[in-house]
């Protein structure tokens, strides 16, 4: 099984960085957003209101970037699912006598690691939203950036599983995976949102994720999870359900 899973984590990680554009898209994409909105939005973003930051939006939207960079890495990851279906190497893999598990295992540590190391990249622009990472929470900022891009890649790779086209993955990306990212109080808290809005939010693993980080970063919990006394546990259990999903979608949908 560990063969298996390491073999499948190796060829992603070598097929992610051959490929420039899926590095430049996966890195580039929140970086522009997290720049344009932080600066378009600065002026009008009320500085210390809701329990938000007084260092302005480009502080308060860092946690959430780097949530959006986990998301894009675990989408560009878990993409190649689809791909290898089409070329035959996937139909290779399900005939090897390796259990199915170690078919979604190693496919998702690809893309959580692949996930970690360019969110780590992202923060050494920490300095630019007036964020202070000490050191002593790296390694609690390393896990709960491994978890919750775990939990996002395994929720990727039963979505690939089951879409055979990738133009259906990116329609289900906007529908589902995008808006998840929306209301995880990435891009506004939970307080000043109409009620539905948080009600949803309160639902949404990565809202846990989101307001694990900005505690982590030394800022006030303002996402709509400040009830959940330990964040973590809850994404924690997030990347249980969808590593079991994703066994779930080997085993039964083989054609």
């Amino acid at each position: 099984m560990w063969l298996a899973t390491y073999t499948l984590w190796r060829r992603d990680i070598v097929r992610f960085y051959r490929q420039r554009s899926r590095v430049i898209g996966a890195l580039g994409t929140p970086l522009v957003f997290w720049l344009l909105l932080g600066s378009g939005l600065g002026s009008s973003f009320r500085v210390g209101s809701l329990g938000t930051p007084s260092g302005g939006y480009l502080e308060y939207f860092f946690p959430g970037t780097l949530a959006l960079i986990l998301l894009f890495t675990a989408i560009f990851s878990t993409i190649s699912v689809i791909e290898d279906r089409h070329e035959g190497f996937l139909q290779g893999v399900m005939v090897a006598p390796t259990p199915r598990i170690a078919i979604a295992l190693g496919k998702i540590l690809g893309g959580t690691t692949m996930a970690v190391l360019q969110a780590l990249l992202f923060l050494m622009l920490a300095p630019v939203a007036s964020t202070e990472i000490s050191l002593s929470t790296l390694p609690s900022l390393g896990l709960v950036l491994a978890v919750l891009a775990f939990g996002l890649t395994g929720l990727g790779f039963a979505l690939a599983w089951m879409i055979d086209s990738t133009q259906g993955f990116h329609a289900v990306m906007n529908l589902v995976l995008f808006p998840m990212w929306l209301l995880s109080g990435a891009v506004f808290p939970a307080d000043g949102a109409a009620g539905w809005i948080r009600g949803v939010m309160l639902v949404n693993p990565m809202t846990y994720g989101v307001a694990a980080l900005r505690t982590l970063l030394s800022h006030p919990v303002a996402d709509g999870a400040g009830s959940v006394s330990n964040p973590l546990s809850v994404i924690v259990l997030f990347a249980i359900f969808t590593l079991l999903l994703s066994g779930w979608c080997v085993r039964h949908r083989q054609s």
